[in-house]
């Protein structure tokens, strides 16, 4: 048996014969700097596998400071994100970011409910009076999705304690103009403040409950605990949470000087992350409000974009970044290139803006054009340290908008927030053009084909990522960024002839099933 060791690592392997693939340098730069390379035009060359997939993680950074278990990220767009799109994203361990075609109010709003659904000690739970009635319940039960209330002097958090109401009290009452002083429990089991959240945790599951109120020396309501966070925890363990114990969540704001005030509306409502969105970001409009939203808002991550030249990308820094998106035309739904001839293949854009950005610690987000877990990977293989989707989450239960049937197939609505739809509810100025006589879109409206339930999807995708990153023989994102910069991941140009073998051909007919 031959006793030479084994060959790990692509650049040890020296037969005088050359290397197999080539350098990302080589590819974007030595011999291809002036041609446009995207997803499709790459293959990666395979690494050596000593490891199991379930070893593979898959945390990273998406700005200086907010770091995701899962590197995916849904786009604020209005047939994408909002709350129950940027829940689920969090339950997961990535991110939503809710769109900002809306009023300021309604995005609030929709911050609100994802930071409300899951928590440790729910801060500013919802409260009732005795004198409210059972409809008052009702509508908080429609908007929220439970019914477990307490019940204090004055409706607020803050005053006495004097019962709670919950599904079982009010469900067979015919008449929901009753008064919830006359069905609300009275007999609480609580606990004091000071409390720390294990001990509470620990009441709640021994008496079996589903809300654990916390009161202070006076019996007045500081704050509440919900066997439901209790249930979630457990149900999803990555999931994406502040320092409070609540879900991550991201909002879209413009460039306009009233962004100005809806930036500050959405951090008082607590948002984690903003994102400037445009689609040319390298304007004086975003490098205004990112210098003045740095200034006056140190503490909040604020996300720039979208540039796909490393100059773009260092004016941004500049102005103070956090992160940026890269990418311009390049989505399923976008015709910026084809209207306005600007923009960059996608593949050549995050990997040439991710060399600038990684020399100031700036992580980059790859948007748009994509359209499968591969896709996702080659993007994190180019630089990127996660990916925002659009297309890949627009067909899900959780996405706003409803299902609709065409020749027997189930879809939803998709559109592209240049399009001339949106732009008429209010996206234009992320083009710069809301004061044009004339608008031009650079999207379309289409429609996407049902994907069911983020929660089979989601898994699904962060499965096939973690096989893409076994066959390729690394453990992290920050592993396979170092492979990449320092040449020992490899890659090939595909041929049209190559692209095609490589996905399913030569077949009559055949059911393509993703879970």
């Amino acid at each position: 048996m031959n006793s030479e060791p084994l060959v790990t690592r692509n650049l040890d392997f020296d037969e005088g014969l050359g290397q197999d693939g080539r350098s990302a340098l080589d590819i974007f730069v030595n011999k291809n700097n002036g041609v446009g390379v995207t997803y499709d035009d790459l293959i990666m060359m395979p690494g050596h596998i000593d490891f199991g997939v379930d070893e593979v993680t898959l945390e990273t950074k998406i700005s200086r400071n907010i770091s995701l278990r899962l590197p995916l990220i849904s786009s604020p767009m209005d047939t994408v994100t909002e709350h129950k799109m940027a829940i689920a994203m969090a339950l997961h361990g990535a991110i939503g970011v809710i769109h900002y075609n809306m009023t300021v109010e309604e995005q609030c709003h929709e911050v609100s409910l994802v930071k409300k659904f899951k928590n440790g000690f729910i801060l500013n739970p919802i409260c009732l009076a005795p004198t409210d009635t059972l409809e008052k319940v009702d509508s908080i039960k429609a908007e929220y999705g439970f019914a477990g209330i307490p019940i204090t002097e004055n409706g607020k958090v803050g005053s006495k304690l004097l019962g709670m109401v919950s599904n079982r009290d009010i469900d067979f009452i015919e008449n929901r103009q009753t008064l919830l002083k006359d069905v609300m429990v009275t007999d609480l089991i609580t606990a004091r403040e000071g409390t720390k959240l294990a001990e509470a945790n620990e009441i709640l599951k021994a008496n079996k409950l589903g809300k654990l109120p916390i009161v202070n020396a006076k019996g007045e309501l500081v704050s509440l605990i919900s066997r439901r966070d209790l249930v979630k925890n457990r149900d999803f363990p990555m999931a994406s949470k502040d320092q409070n114990k609540q879900l991550l969540v991201g909002a879209s704001i413009g460039t306009r000087p009233n962004d100005r005030e809806r930036a500050a509306a959405l951090i008082a409502a607590g948002v984690n992350l903003l994102v400037i969105d445009s689609s040319q970001g390298d304007s004086m409009f975003q490098i205004e409000i990112l210098r003045h939203l740095k200034a006056t808002f140190p503490h909040v991550d604020v996300i720039g974009g979208n540039v796909v030249t490393m100059r773009q990308a260092k004016n941004l820094i500049l102005a103070g970044a956090d992160g940026l998106k890269i990418g311009m035309g390049s989505g399923s739904i976008c015709t910026t290139q084809e209207i306005c001839a600007a923009g960059r293949a996608q593949a050549s854009a995050v990997y040439n803006t991710a060399r600038l950005a990684r020399k100031y610690g700036v992580p980059v987000i790859a948007d748009g054009g994509i359209a499968s877990s591969g896709h996702i990977i080659k993007a994190l293989s180019v630089g990127a340290s996660a990916v925002m989707c659009g297309s890949l989450f627009a067909g899900t239960e959780e996405s706003p908008g409803q299902y609709f049937f065409q020749d027997g197939v189930r879809l939803k609505k998709y559109r592209g927030m240049g399009s001339v739809e949106a732009q008429g509810q209010g996206s234009a100025k992320r083009y710069f053009g809301s004061n044009a006589v004339v608008k031009v879109a650079q999207g379309v409206s289409g429609a996407v084909v049902d994907k069911g339930s983020l929660n089979k999807y989601v898994p699904y995708l962060q499965q096939g990522i973690k096989h893409g990153f076994q066959d390729l023989g690394v453990k992290t994102i920050a592993q396979l960024h170092e492979f990449l910069y320092a040449g020992e991941l490899r890659f090939e140009m595909r041929t049209p002839a190559a692209q095609r073998e490589g996905s399913v051909h030569g077949l009559h007919t055949y059911e393509k099933r993703l879970f």
